[in-house]
């Protein structure tokens, strides 16, 4: 007699059919139990969000200290902001209680893209209730989200009047976003080392690949933090030994540091008229667009790697031949030949662009549309990868330049074996798949975002513009063209558009958009 097949399906144990089916067991399969979890542990979710409510609570008291100092009115909408943070993160860290702390990558993705809704959610309470000129609903959330997203966009038509706090709030919240609300997180709660850190770091740092420095990821994230604090510190006693107070010299080193741009007055850095101020900023910017990987080995001695890395050199090549054209450009456009504009200020304006910090200096609009163009390439790539700057990054620019000319020497030796290799590395062509792919979405995202701004009856120009200095993380109002105003004048309706395209853009793509994919929700 023929023995029976054993089922080897899934959820049968591989229990033989007649004796499961004769004896009638009951026993649980994995498929069932599987349908009785669920999903996504939201509770652990949930609870990890509430305690970074609470830090985001602790952020809030600086400027609600800083109103009450000056006895400004908007004391009251930080204290509720303050409020609302430290309440509903209590009650969500220390009310919820997860069956399972762990957390895998699902966790870790959906954790990462809705902590910067959370933050936003709780960061517009203060514009919504200033006393001079506040703001609604869409405008305050379209500020914060900029804010911490460090795009730097902002639906003010004026900052004169503000108060303290509000001030130091802007500059605040890009530096919280400028190297990662969730890489502060794991420096602070070690904890989450254990429970999808590695996810959660992976999904928020920006680049194709992330290096880790230490074994640990809470140790690579404190020492990460350490040295865009201590860069945030030399800056602000560099600004102050300069033209300007402490407290400006704070809210500037806050946001350049985080290359996101706000500044204290309309006026921006040409109220102090200072070459020291705008060689300072220009310096720490540039720093600002380096990989922090990168500083931190060189920090530590190891000074070959900063030469020996492909991407820096690059880096380093771009700025350099863009001022060769932004100076070509200026001397045609009958600018005076002076160190200011020879030197300092398109020196400045490309690493601004570059860092994606978007500073301008006034002459700017003055230097012709040959300069306007080269600023879309600028704003497009960006700076490196692992910085804090925006735009698509001149790592994945370099992957794309090197395969297609592996692909253009192909078709004149079919038979050779060509490779991508950066930083002495071959680069695996699933690597180069996905920088294909994300290129093509970013540019993807941008088309789709004019193309439903333009349904909202935004200007043509104005809409493609703001939906890429929108993912590029850059913030240049749309009056940088000539052609419209600021982002006063997008509905909002698009101004929440324009705010998930800013997340987007922060977040490199990926993070956010596996986010609305039916597979990531499927079991």
């Amino acid at each position: 007699m023929k023995p029976f097949k054993q089922s080897r399906a899934r959820g049968d144990f591989g229990t033989p059919r007649h004796k499961r089916h004769r004896l009638n067991l009951h026993y649980p399969t994995f498929e069932s139990i599987r349908k009785l979890l669920p999903l996504v542990n939201f509770p652990a979710v949930l609870r990890i969000i509430g305690l970074l409510l609470l830090i985001e609570g602790g952020f809030l008291v600086v400027p609600t200290v800083v109103c009450a100092s000056y006895c400004e009115g908007d004391f009251e909408g930080f204290l509720v902001a303050t409020a609302a943070a430290l309440l509903g993160g209590s009650l969500m860290a220390f009310g919820i209680h997860p069956q399972t702390p762990n957390m895998g990558k699902r966790e870790g993705f959906l954790l990462t893209a809705l902590v910067w809704v959370f933050f936003s959610a709780v960061g517009m309470i203060p514009f919504m209730l200033m006393r001079h000129h506040p703001l609604g609903v869409s405008d305050a959330f379209f500020e914060a989200m900029s804010g911490f997203t460090t795009t730097g966009a902002s639906v003010m038509d004026s900052v004169a009047g503000l108060s303290h706090g509000i001030i130091l709030w802007r500059a605040l919240m890009q530096w919280i976003g400028g190297m990662g609300i969730i890489l502060f997180t794991l420096a602070v709660i070690p904890m989450l080392n254990r429970s999808g850190g590695i996810q959660m770091f992976n999904a928020e740092v920006t680049g194709i690949t992330h290096d880790k420095l230490r074994p640990r990821i809470s140790q690579t994230a404190k020492s990460l933090w350490g040295i865009y604090s201590a860069l945030t510190l030399t800056l602000f006693a560099l600004l102050a030994a300069g033209p300007m107070d402490g407290f400006t010299a704070v809210c500037y080193a806050f946001s350049t540091m985080s290359t996101g741009g706000f500044a204290t007055t309309d006026a921006g850095l040409e109220l102090w008229d200072s070459d020291y101020a705008m060689v300072v900023v220009m310096a720490f910017m540039f720093l600002g667009g380096v990989s922090f990987t990168l500083l931190y080995r060189l920090v530590h001695g190891e000074f070959r790697k900063l030469w020996a890395n492909d991407v820096f050199r690059y880096y380093l090549g771009i700025i350099g031949v863009f001022y060769v054209l932004f100076v070509i450009a200026i001397i045609r456009a009958g600018h005076p030949l002076t160190l200011r504009t020879l030197a300092i200020e398109p020196l400045f304006q490309i690493i601004s662009f570059i860092s994606s910090t978007g500073y301008t200096v006034p002459t700017f609009p003055t230097w012709g549309t040959f300069v306007l163009a080269m600023v879309f390439i600028l704003l497009f790539f960006g700076a490196c990868a692992g910085s804090t700057s925006g735009g698509a990054k001149i790592d994945r620019l370099i992957y794309l330049l090197k395969n297609c000319r592996n692909e253009i020497m192909r078709t004149i030796y079919p038979n050779n074996i060509l490779t991508v290799r950066v930083n002495g590395h071959v680069i695996p062509h699933d690597i180069i798949a996905k920088v294909v792919a994300f290129l093509c979405l970013y540019v993807l995202i941008i088309v789709v975002g004019g193309i439903v701004l333009c349904g909202m009856r935004v200007p043509l120009i104005d809409a493609f513009f703001t939906a890429f200095t929108c993912i590029s993380n850059t913030g240049l109002p749309t009056g940088i063209t000539g052609y419209g105003q600021n982002f006063g004048i997008i509905p909002d309706a698009g101004k929440w558009v324009l705010a998930i395209i800013m997340l987007i853009g922060r977040l490199e793509l990926f993070t956010v958009l596996i986010l609305f994919s039916p597979s990531f929700w499927r079991k």
